[in-house]
């Protein structure tokens, strides 16, 4: 543990990272106690004020506080993030592990299965969900699960292929022990690095996609602040007031940006490979 936290004080994408994600979760939780103006707050006398003193980053077409609203649209990004991300990661490690194990048509048909998924693009299935289903948060977290599914199954079986291999895992199986046995004992303990990256990835892609959904009138439903939301309404007034679409719209960014920088991080910390050629 000494030597990661010696080698994270070196790597400067990975401390830049976990500083913007600290500011997005640590927003994201101020925001359950305190806003500077109650985020539904309706002002239609002060709407489109540009950032002042009373209203940090100003008010929109409602009069509403902007920063209030972000804030609170930081809990429904990492909501969404969390729990979608949890899920897939959940079902797609259970199925890539039991593809490994078993190999054979199980393996092959999970392959396929992936491939199809993949030839769509995230979005259009999480859009095509939504739409089946119904515009709500719930169902977008649904729709990003499912997506989330292939991602994890495909990484988990590329990964525990290779530890099946080894030779403390053929070890394991001439004394006699199952495959979920070996499963759960040698392998997925030595894949949870990769997962981990995975996994911090992904929830940057499920942020993306919640806004994406969100601006499509797809996700999170009013009253419910929701970044990309903000960013739909305010394109109707884009020439007007310019300053509407840039906080939630760098707010996204950031955390996106944040996200991948930290899992880009913990990939070069935690793969043994890629410390050796940096330091070659």
């Amino acid at each position: 543990m000494s030597g990661f936290l010696a080698r994270a004080r070196r790597h400067v994408g990975f401390q830049t990272g976990a500083v913007l994600l600290l500011l997005f979760a640590g927003t994201a939780l101020v925001s359950v106690c305190w806003t500077p103006w109650p985020p539904d707050d309706l002002a239609m006398r002060l709407k489109l004020q540009p950032s002042s003193a009373q209203h940090w980053l100003g008010t929109d077409h409602l009069g509403r506080d902007v920063l209030s609203r972000i804030m609170v649209g930081a809990q429904v990004s990492i909501t969404v993030g969390l729990i979608a991300v949890a899920l897939g990661m959940s079902a797609g490690v259970a199925l890539g592990a039991w593809a490994a194990a078993r190999g054979g048509w199980v393996d092959e048909a999970l392959s396929r299965t992936s491939d199809l998924i993949f030839a769509f693009p995230a979005v259009l299935i999480a859009i095509l969900i939504t739409s089946v289903l119904g515009a709500s948060a719930r169902n977008a977290i649904l729709a990003i699960a499912i997506f989330n599914v292939p991602v994890f199954a495909r990484v988990t079986r590329g990964a525990a292929l290779a530890l099946w291999s080894r030779d403390f895992v053929r070890a394991a199986a001439a004394m006699g022990r199952g495959p979920f046995g070996i499963t759960m004992r040698h392998v997925l303990p030595n894949v949870m690095s990769v997962l981990i990256v995975q996994a911090t990835i992904q929830f940057a892609v499920a942020i993306l996609a919640e806004a994406g959904l969100s601006y499509l009138g797809l996700g999170a439903q009013p009253p419910v602040p929701s970044w990309g939301r903000m960013l739909r309404d305010a394109q109707t007034y884009i020439f007007q007031d310019p300053e509407l679409a840039l906080w939630p719209g760098l707010a996204v960014a950031l955390a996106v940006l944040g996200l991948n920088m930290l899992g880009d991080g913990l990939r070069d910390l935690l793969d043994p490979r890629l410390r050796l050629l940096r330091v070659g």
